[in-house]
């Protein structure tokens, strides 16, 4: 029985509280799911690009680290008591995801410039496969800022992604047994370069001198998940 003063929940209060509950869950399913990665992190799946801006510009406490993948975001911890804490600030982000986190991010800071000289072995094949001219490839990757999704491969890999995806090619049949420190590739919708001499797949389509990954730099790599790029086209 409720007590004197309190209003009994009718059935259509509880009914609206219901739809709310399973409206949260519906939009939480579309937007991400969160999975444990033992007892100090969590695996988000979700938008990447924008979970993590949101979840930079909103760090809860007791976050570590935030390392971006291809369409999983590990959430690092500081202890195992942070664990119920967090997932429940990620719950949140992923219920009421913050639309300007993601234009915000993306203003902050200017792009790392990149010079290349655009002689890679594979420039023509690109060329060919897109069906348009060595010039135009150009002119494509050095007309767009990149965006770094994630990191890896190898300490200062970044995986580049473009706003329009014009220059999405395959990766090559046969991956080369060295590709030299510098090289600047495509493949699968990515742009990259090596940060040092590796074998590797991708599409050469020329090479910087720019140091990717230098251990005595703070931080060490040049171009970090959510680094924005320009590669410009140098001649000589």
């Amino acid at each position: 029985m409720p007590e004197e003063g309190d209003a009994p929940e009718s059935n259509s209060s509880a009914a609206d509280r219901d739809g709310d509950v399973r409206s949260a869950a519906i939009r939480r399913a579309q937007a991400g799911v969160i999975r444990r990665a033992g007892d100090r992190a969590w695996l988000v799946t979700a938008p990447v690009a924008h979970f993590v801006a949101a979840l930079r510009a909103k760090r809860p406490d007791g976050v570590r680290d935030i390392l971006p993948a291809a369409e999983t975001v590990l959430v690092t911890l500081d202890s195992p008591r942070d664990a119920e804490r967090v997932h429940r600030a990620l719950t949140a982000l992923l219920d009421s995801p913050d639309p300007t986190a993601a234009r915000t991010s993306e203003t902050s800071a200017d792009p790392v410039s990149i010079p290349v000289r655009y002689d890679g072995a594979d420039l023509d094949d690109v060329a060919r496969f897109l069906e348009i001219t060595t010039a135009e490839v150009i002119a494509a990757h050095t007309g767009t800022v990149w965006r770094c999704a994630f990191v890896g491969f190898a300490p200062g890999f970044g995986y580049l992604e473009s706003p329009d995806g014009r220059l999405r090619v395959p990766r090559r049949e046969q991956s080369r047994t060295s590709i030299p420190a510098g090289a600047v590739a495509l493949a699968g919708g990515y742009s990259a370069v090596y940060p040092r001499a590796s074998p590797g797949g991708w599409r050469l389509i020329g090479h910087t001198a720019l140091t990717m990954w230098d251990t005595d730099r703070d931080p060490p790599a040049l171009v970090r998940a959510g680094t924005a790029v320009r590669f410009e086209e140098v001649r000589r």
